[in-house]
């Protein structure tokens, strides 16, 4: 009995040892892991972005690089199944953006806030750790952990609501800086409330 399987592509040298893993996407749409020296899923790429592992999609033919084509997949895939993270409305008003002479500004507050949001996650997860050990759960433990979370979330929540102003402040600083380069675009100066 024959495999149907063609033989793997040679592993060409990937990223110095300290570089991002090298995918190649081949024109039948299957990608190659070169460090592995197999063949890979989506499901495998996103188990790669869930661990953490740096890489990077690069076209087998060309060496085009098309890493955020492929999370985009990744994205819709996820969305296309159970319970989406985004709405219509929301999908909606991020691509009003493109084109827009706020999308690289966008792009950069949408970045930010949610890494903000993976930091106090961290901290809020950091803060559990202990949780987990049975021999230290106790009933007492657990009540002094859920008392101490109000001023614990509103420290974290805090942060996270300054760390967000101060970014819209300097989007409308940048929007200032903008109405020069476009006269006909009124914009008021930050804390004008207007």
């Amino acid at each position: 009995m024959t495999s149907s399987r063609r033989p793997a592509p040679e592993a060409a040298p990937s990223a110095d040892a300290g570089g991002p893993r090298v995918l190649k996407k081949y024109p039948n749409r299957r990608l190659y892991d070169t460090s592995a020296s197999a063949y890979i899923t989506l499901a495998d790429v996103k188990g790669m972005v869930m661990e953490h592992v740096a890489f990077e999609v690069r076209d087998a033919k060309t060496g085009e690089d098309l890493t955020r084509s492929i999370l985009l997949q990744i994205i819709l895939e996820e969305e296309s199944g159970g319970m989406p993270m985004f709405s219509a409305q929301m999908l909606a008003q991020i691509i009003r953006f493109y084109g827009h002479a706020m999308q690289g500004m966008m792009g950069s507050y949408l970045e930010k806030n949610l890494q903000t949001f993976v930091d106090m996650q961290g901290r809020l997860a950091d803060q559990a750790r202990g949780m987990y050990d049975p021999a230290a759960f106790t009933p007492e433990m657990w009540s002094q952990f859920m008392s101490g979370q109000a001023p614990v979330m509103q420290n974290l929540m805090g942060s996270y609501l300054e760390q967000s102003k101060n970014l819209f402040v300097q989007m409308q600083e940048q929007m200032g800086k903008a109405g020069s380069v476009f006269p006909g675009f009124p914009v008021p100066p930050p804390g004008s409330g207007k």
